[in-house]
């Protein structure tokens, strides 16, 4: 009865912490976007529309500062108890540093429910949503969000897609055919439109290339053979990082069947999916300061430490992500290797301090 008293004390302290620090890196983070984001008003966008975007977009930046938030207000609720010695009155009564840390770890389920939720079903339809909301702010009802082009490769063709819309609509395609080394085709249409589950081309040329020159070909409206989905497409054309973990499972799948490198889908996937592990190594490292090295500190160097290495960590991940592409190593070494020095670092720490 007790030890579950200790508990929910020790939790309550941690997670009211955690909240505090979220709620003050999101403040920070919308008063320093808002007046960056000011120069952007014009005509019926306004500075409250402005301030609207942003709001749509806290659970994206919820996700962001999840990490520092964590290890910051797990320094700041231990820490507190260090400095009013209750932790110390804890161990004095019996109570193990494992059990502490199992105190601890509890309010840190409840965070990571919360994050994997809003990774998988929030972040990235609020994204979308916002970004279509601001654009018919500024443009008028008629504007259509476009997400940006790029390049794709599909068996023999590769294509170059100027945007697609929010209708499902490709703007400016141009796709080129090889015949093993050699240049068959190449199809340039206006537009693309999704039509009773087939691809229309419409304002599409058609240039063959021959063994005297180019044959070109003229066509309102013609059938587009591909395998690719208007769901696909959006995937391939959207940001990578504001994806689903099962959307970028599912890309990076499509990318390997076609041949390509899958990496950063897949780097964004394992940041998302491990983020669990992420979590709870970056609260071994909070426990370890707070019962080693930073037993006696006050609360500001505290806050200072837990910066650093929550910078740390983002750096070398950040560091490690084109690394893998480079050095043809899994992505998923680049989320636990930082994770796992961290694990490391707060395990060695913790038995110094007995």
């Amino acid at each position: 009865m007790i030890a579950d008293r200790l508990d929910r004390y020790i939790a309550r302290n941690v997670l009211a912490a955690i909240v505090v620090v979220q709620l003050v890196l999101l403040g920070l983070d919308l008063v320093i976007a808002f007046i960056n984001d000011l120069k952007d008003v014009e005509g019926g966008y306004s500075a409250f529309d402005v301030l609207l975007y942003l709001g749509m977009r806290l659970p994206w930046r919820f996700y962001q500062y999840a990490p520092v938030a964590v290890l910051i207000g797990a320094l700041i609720g231990l820490g507190s108890m260090a400095s009013s010695n209750e932790l110390t009155v804890m161990r004095a009564a019996g109570r193990s540093l494992a059990r502490i840390l199992w105190g601890v770890m509890k309010p840190i389920s409840v965070v990571i429910i919360v994050v994997l939720l809003i990774a998988e079903f929030v972040s990235p339809r609020t994204e979308q949503f916002a970004e279509a909301w601001r654009l018919e702010q500024m443009e008028g009802s008629g504007a259509v969000l476009s997400q940006s082009g790029g390049w794709q490769r599909e068996g023999d063709t590769f294509y170059r897609f100027g945007a697609i819309r929010a209708d499902d609509t490709v703007i400016d395609l141009t796709g080129y055919h090889f015949d093993g080394q050699r240049l068959e085709k190449a199809i340039h249409a206006q537009r693309a439109v999704w039509e009773d589950g087939r691809w229309v081309l419409e304002e599409a040329e058609v240039t063959r290339f021959v063994e005297r020159g180019t044959e070109a070909e003229q066509h309102p409206r013609m059938a587009w053979e591909t395998e690719l989905t208007p769901t696909q497409l959006n995937r391939l054309l959207r940001d990578a990082e504001t994806q689903a973990p099962s959307e970028l499972w599912a890309y990076a799948n499509y990318l390997h069947e076609q041949g390509l490198s899958a990496t950063q889908p897949l780097l964004y996937f394992w940041q998302k999916i491990l983020m669990p592990l992420t979590l709870a190594s970056l609260v071994l490292v909070a426990a370890s300061f707070v019962f080693g090295p930073l037993r006696s500190v006050a609360a500001g160097t505290r806050v200072f430490y837990g910066v650093i290495v929550g910078l740390s960590f983002k750096y070398i991940q950040d560091l490690l992500a084109p690394a893998s592409t480079l050095f043809g190593f899994s992505p998923v070494w680049s989320v636990l290797t930082p994770t796992l020095g961290c694990i490391l670092l707060g395990a060695y720490l913790l038995r110094r301090s007995g």
